[in-house]
């Protein structure tokens, strides 16, 4: 039963590479590493994300001068065209895996319905 399951899992993986949203969102990306500088601000702009998520997630308080940095470079972010369409292009396929997940854990929310 493992292996069945496995197998449709690999499936759906293949079926997610062919899907229109990771196609979309592949060429926003490619888009985004053929600009040096905006492939800098996105690289840093993720950097410093996951610095204050692991600081917030130790229970430290991150700096003002890191929340003031993150701030900035999120409206730098939000005016750059091309990060702005990745992050839509994001939303996109986070629906449709949204969208598959609620497929799959149907039978646990039937379960504790019932």
């Amino acid at each position: 039963m493992s292996d069945k399951l496995m197998d449709t899992a690999s499936q759906l993986q293949s079926e997610l590479k062919d899907s229109a949203q990771f196609a979309d969102l592949k060429a926003a990306f490619e888009k985004i590493k053929a600009d040096p500088d905006t492939f800098k601000l996105f690289t840093a702009f993720q950097k410093l994300q996951l610095q204050l998520q692991q600081q917030q997630m130790q229970g430290q308080q991150p700096a003002e001068t890191d929340i003031k940095r993150a701030q900035d470079m999120a409206n730098q972010v939000k005016e750059n065209e091309s990060i702005s369409n990745l992050m839509t292009k994001e939303r996109a396929l986070n629906d449709l895996l949204n969208d598959v997940n609620r497929v799959v854990t149907q039978p646990i929310i039937d379960l504790y319905r019932d």
